[in-house]
């Protein structure tokens, strides 16, 4: 086996007092999704926001490609090709896709003015292989769907070299067909070798879209389990009950 794409070992962090994460162990392989599951204040969040350099742990180790590292602001994680698409997106609204997909990065001419046309054949190529149905080029993001503006956030990460995308709920408030839209892109990644962490509490699209699922509960790890080794109810008992599906066959 190789090393893992990343590996988070015995992470802990609390707040006040109370222990957010508490000694908790997942990890990544190369083309794997892994869902993070559980209620709100489950500690899902927070074990990823150690990964993508918005906390700093007090315990644990992050290993990349098997070698330790130390990520101690969102520029660590970027330097270890880590990104992450937050729910919100973080796009510019009034932009069109190949300035939001540049945006702070814009691409320049010779003269040092910025090169409109470099970047919209840049952003015509990324879409063409991440979702070649896509054809709203010049209209500003506003004006597009939610899977488009999707699949805009997933386009800037990729572009700049991600290895391992973490996407918080990605198919919140979208539609059957944009959510069918997103679970496209998210094979195309899986093919391209990306590691995907997933954070979700729709137990229905976790099953639909990862290999994998890791429960917390109360800042704990539940356990990780191969999706299609368990059923919907397996995975709620994990949530609601705290408890490993095998348990009760011991």
């Amino acid at each position: 086996m190789t090393a893992p794409l990343v590996e988070m070992r015995d992470m802990s962090i609390s707040f006040g007092g109370i222990k957010a994460v508490d000694h908790v162990t997942v990890d990544l392989q190369p083309g794997e999704v892994v869902g993070l599951l559980g209620h709100n204040g489950a500690g899902k969040s927070t074990l990823i926001k150690m990964l993508s350099g918005a906390y700093q742990p007090d315990g644990g180790q992050i290993f990349i490609n098997g070698e330790k590292v130390t990520i101690n602001n969102p520029r660590d994680a970027r330097a270890h090709n880590i990104e992450t698409i937050y729910q919100t997106l973080a796009l510019a609204d009034n932009l069109d896709a190949a300035s939001n997909l540049f945006l702070g990065r814009e691409l320049v001419t010779p003269f040092g003015l910025v090169d409109d046309a470099a970047m919209e054949a840049e952003t015509r190529k990324i879409m063409g292989r991440l979702n070649p149905n896509f054809q709203k080029f010049n209209a500003p993001v506003s004006a597009l769907s939610g899977g488009q503006r999707q699949s805009v956030a997933i386009a800037r990460a990729v572009y700049f070299n991600a290895r391992i995308l973490i996407m918080d709920e990605p198919t919140a408030a979208l539609g059957p067909h944009e959510t069918q839209m997103v679970a496209e892109l998210i094979q195309q990644l899986k093919a391209e070798g990306i590691g995907i962490f997933l954070i979700d509490h729709d137990v229905h699209q976790v099953m639909n879209l990862c290999d994998r699922a890791s429960v917390m509960k109360n800042g704990q790890l539940v356990g990780t389990v191969n999706v299609k080794d368990v059923t919907d109810d397996d995975l709620l008992g994990m949530i609601i009950l705290g408890k490993h599906p095998h348990e009760d066959a011991a």
